[in-house]
């Protein structure tokens, strides 16, 4: 829309338009941003608070999964033999011989033609609890046959390979499992001669005829100078209770025996206090700062319920009694874990094992439960979770300045359409009465210019 400003009035048209439209629109952006600044900073604060209070409910994890608890470490492990341990294991020691590794059957054929047929029939092939056969025709060679084992749907158990020399070639047959249990045994029905072990034609893939060049074995290990075990694998599993062995080299006279001892591992309890404290000690610090109130300052969440409501109820938490079972039941604080007029804890580490030592069942009820009653870790988990889940107080409350941020978004736009229609307003209205003074203006000289001609009018003299 054109303007001509001022022409007719003299008025600065565009400064006036702009001075009204300011006295509007200054007001009401200065209400609003005000208000989203005041969301915002309540969107930081609660998000800053719901995760300190994550970072709590993360630092009782080794605190609140049983299978944390009573641990067993199996220490030994040497060149000889490598050790694992589960909960079942008892606190001891052993001493372990490792006398024989678990090897794999071979068994090499003697130097035979790449090209020549090796001879016609069948062949049986045995290795463990699998049997197959494989049928050989007249003009098989020495690969042929290799294919043949080695493509046996039947066969799971035994792998077929050729060696090549300078006097022909070898076929090789491999066990895929060690153990005496899997030695492989091979017997032939050769059609080509009529003569299963006569060392020519098909007979020559017979065991009596082949070269064994690792023998099967089993792995075998004395515990304590008494007790001797096999094992068709390397692996001796919970062959000691909730220990498991794995050999790797066999120990030669000279050796000394491996030592194995069990020790119990509840360093989940101590970690896990520390990492409580750390954390709650944290969050009780960013509670100070939120919700001060006074000289010192004001902080976004003073006087907030929501910081209130979620301190107190922690406080409370803290405080409470759990059942160890038998009869029994301990606070946080009398555990070791004590806070000050501040409310800042720490933890007792003399104390905390004294009732490890002492107690290590019953300490882990305390902080577990039973399927029946929550303990100190998995209540505390739900009055956290309670506030910091995605459909918790603290997210209901975030979700719901968002939505007020949005709302304010909408406000500013509606209201910039507001202004521009009364800026496009008022400047149409001062232009027109620009224009209506500018008429006027030019019929006042018209006028005057008229009553200066008339007969009988006297001039008014410049001197």
């Amino acid at each position: 829309m054109l303007s001509f400003t001022g022409i007719g009035s003299g008025l600065q048209v565009n400064e006036i338009v702009d001075a009204l439209v300011g006295a509007e629109k200054v007001p009401y952006e200065s209400r609003l941003n005000r208000k989203e600044s005041q969301i915002t900073t309540d969107i930081s604060a609660v998000g800053a608070l719901k995760s300190a209070l994550e970072a709590v409910k993360e630092s009782m994890a080794n605190l609140a999964d049983v299978d944390n608890y009573q641990k067993r470490n199996a220490k030994g492990s040497d060149d000889f033999l490598k050790l694992t341990s589960s909960k079942e294991a008892e606190v001891g020691s052993y001493s372990v011989q490792v006398n024989a590794l678990a090897e794999k059957h071979k068994l090499v054929s003697q130097n035979l033609s790449a090209t020549d047929p090796v001879g016609e029939g069948t062949l049986t092939l045995n290795s463990g609890s699998n049997s197959f056969d494989v049928v050989v025709s007249d003009t098989a060679t020495l690969a042929d046959i290799r294919d043949s084992i080695n493509d046996s749907e039947d066969n799971d158990s035994i792998t077929a390979t050729i060696i090549t020399d300078n006097t022909g070639q070898h076929l090789v047959f491999s066990s895929k499992e060690s153990g005496l249990a899997n030695a492989i045994s091979i017997t032939a029905n050769d059609v080509s001669d009529g003569d299963n072990t006569d060392n020519a034609g098909l007979s020559r893939l017979a065991t009596p005829n082949l070269n064994e060049a690792t023998a099967a074995a089993d792995a075998q290990i004395t515990i304590d100078n008494t007790i001797v075990v096999t094992s068709d694998t390397n692996a001796f599993e919970d062959v000691i209770d909730g220990i498991d062995i794995t050999v790797k080299q066999i120990q030669g006279v000279d050796d000394k025996d491996s030592n194995i001892s069990v020790v119990e591992n509840n360093s989940n309890i101590s970690s896990g206090l520390n990492g409580l404290v750390k954390s709650y000690n944290e969050l009780v610090e960013l509670a100070k700062n939120l919700g001060q109130a006074g000289e010192g300052g004001t902080g976004p969440l003073a006087g907030d319920s929501l910081l209130r409501g979620v301190m107190g109820k922690l406080r409370q938490e803290l405080s409470a009694s759990f059942d160890m079972g038998n009869g029994e039941s301990m606070s946080l604080s009398q555990l070791g874990v004590r806070a000050d007029r501040y409310g800042v804890l720490t933890v007792d580490e003399k104390a905390v094992n004294e009732v490890i030592k002492n107690d290590i069942g019953g300490l882990q009820q305390f902080f577990v439960g039973t399927d029946n009653k929550d303990g100190f870790a998995s209540s505390l988990d739900k009055l956290v979770g309670f506030y910091t889940e995605s459909d918790g107080i603290i997210q209901g409350r975030i979700d719901s300045k968002e939505g007020q941020l949005g709302k304010i978004d909408d406000d500013r736009v509606s209201f910039s359409r507001k202004m521009e229609a009364l800026e496009s307003r008022l400047l149409a209205q001062y232009n027109a009465m620009d224009l209506l003074v500018a008429n006027l203006n030019s019929t006042s000289s018209y006028v005057q210019a008229q009553l200066s001609n008339m007969p009988g009018v006297v001039r008014q003299s410049n001197n």
